[in-house]
């Protein structure tokens, strides 16, 4: 990831409108800022929430709050709690998220 031409801001998370994203269960809720190509997003999983596909892109993930489950495409299964994160590149590993608790997440990609 490169970082050029963002000027020094800040973000009240609570100010940014939100967005909800059905998943195969649950929702995700998405509070989203973007910055040139780099996308920034505070994520709230419902409890229950199971995504509805398999993701390729990209992430430097944070866990916030709760608990997330997340799969990945050759079987393996990781769960991480607040203060942990994982990193992907794009086309690297397909993955999908899900939580039985609910999370907060801080994303960026």
């Amino acid at each position: 990831m490169k970082i050029s031409d963002i000027p020094f801001a800040t973000v009240d998370w609570l100010q940014v409108e939100a967005t909800i994203h059905p998943g195969e269960e649950g929702f995700a809720r998405w509070r989203t800022r973007q910055f040139g190509d780099i996308r920034v997003r505070m994520v709230d999983y419902s409890p229950g929430y199971l995504a509805d596909h398999w993701c390729k892109k990209g992430h430097v993930l944070f866990v916030m709050d709760g608990e997330l489950v997340t799969e990945l495409d050759d079987g393996r299964v990781i769960t991480l709690r607040p203060g942990m994160s994982y990193q992907v590149a794009d086309n690297a590993e397909a993955h999908r998220s899900r939580t039985e608790t609910g999370a907060r997440l801080f994303i960026v990609d």
